[in-house]
């Protein structure tokens, strides 16, 4: 849910900069960014649309960053009980870390669910595929110019390539995210159904007994 809400309020965000957003700039640009000066009113419901727009933003995207670790947490300790969230954490947070660590971290989480045989091919290449979607979105975000700079007329920077780059990554986190939760479910669910194995038959051999008792006493 929250993934989908940021690709919404990313969509949003990219549909006002390419249909309003790039004149505006130039507009506020031409203010030279004094508040008071003659046409700046008329941009005032138009800045504002902006400003909702970036913090909606903004309020998705942490939501989405809080869900994933809050699940990546939960998802450890309950594949390995006792596992610290101090590891989780510093895979994200650390600088430069941040870009090996989490994909590892990831998947040893799936090696940690026990996952069914035969299953690593397609795991390794979705895992590599979502990585490789969120490096090539910070790419996208870091080598483009810095906003302000002469000749510069967007708002954001944010275009139809940052969207697509956006919901393809949110596409394929989602599908690491469900995959993993499918085999800790299908695990515990095995898990459950163990105690009642033995029990099977210890019931068969008591139902052959009292069988053959009570032919014995027909004979």
């Amino acid at each position: 849910m929250t993934l989908t809400a940021q690709v919404a309020a990313t969509a949003a965000l990219v549909v006002f900069e390419q249909a309003r957003g790039r004149r505006l700039a130039r507009e506020i640009s031409a203010l030279g960014g004094d508040p008071h000066a003659p046409g700046a009113q008329a941009l005032a419901g138009a800045v504002s649309v902006f400003a909702v727009l970036v913090m909606l933003a903004a309020a998705t995207t942490v939501a989405a960053v809080a869900a994933y670790l809050t699940w990546l947490v939960q998802a450890r300790q309950s594949a390995v009980p006792g596992a610290p969230a101090g590891r989780v954490l510093a895979a994200w947070a650390v600088p430069a870390v941040n870009l090996i660590a989490p994909p590892a971290l990831v998947h040893r989480l799936w090696r940690d669910s026990r996952p069914p045989v035969g299953h690593h091919g397609r795991w390794a290449a979705l895992l590599a595929a979502w990585w490789l979607s969120w490096l090539t979105l910070l790419a996208l975000v870091l080598t483009r110019p810095p906003l302000g700079t002469p000749g510069d007329s967007e708002l954001t920077g944010l275009g139809p390539a940052e969207l697509a780059t956006v919901t393809v990554s949110a596409l394929l986190c989602a599908a690491t995210v469900r995959q993993i939760t499918r085999i800790q479910t299908m695990g515990a669910g095995r898990a459950r159904r163990a105690p009642a194995g033995p029990a099977a038959p210890q019931a068969l051999s008591r139902l052959l007994t009292e069988q053959g008792a009570a032919q014995q006493a027909q004979h």
